[in-house]
């Protein structure tokens, strides 16, 4: 896993930031997602997420490509596993996705 910072600027121009653990791109979007949507400020569906992998990389990623991702075929068992879980994630109700982020 690796520390990643992820943000993105609202429609009022204020960036909101959130710092999570993650094994890939799309797993460290879907957490941060999750966590904006705890706090009221969950980004809309074209707004551009920025992803800092904690090795100095970023990349930009939009929720729309996030759900398209989630919702496409997987390249093997593992990422198959990962897809669903990310999907439950983000399709969960909140105080269920908190129950299950702490299993984890």
């Amino acid at each position: 896993m690796a520390s990643c910072i992820v943000s993105f600027v609202d429609t009022e121009g204020i960036r909101h930031t959130v710092e999570v653990e993650a094994e890939s791109l799309y797993e460290a979007a879907a957490l941060a997602i999750r966590t904006f949507k705890q706090h009221q400020c969950e980004p809309g569906l074209i707004t551009k997420l920025d992803v800092e992998i904690r090795s100095c990389i970023t990349h930009t990623v939009t929720r729309k490509r996030i759900h398209e991702w989630l919702h496409g075929g997987a390249k093997s068992p593992r990422e198959a596993v990962l897809k669903e879980r990310l999907r439950e994630l983000l399709e969960a109700p909140l105080e269920k996705a908190a129950v299950a982020e702490n299993k984890n």
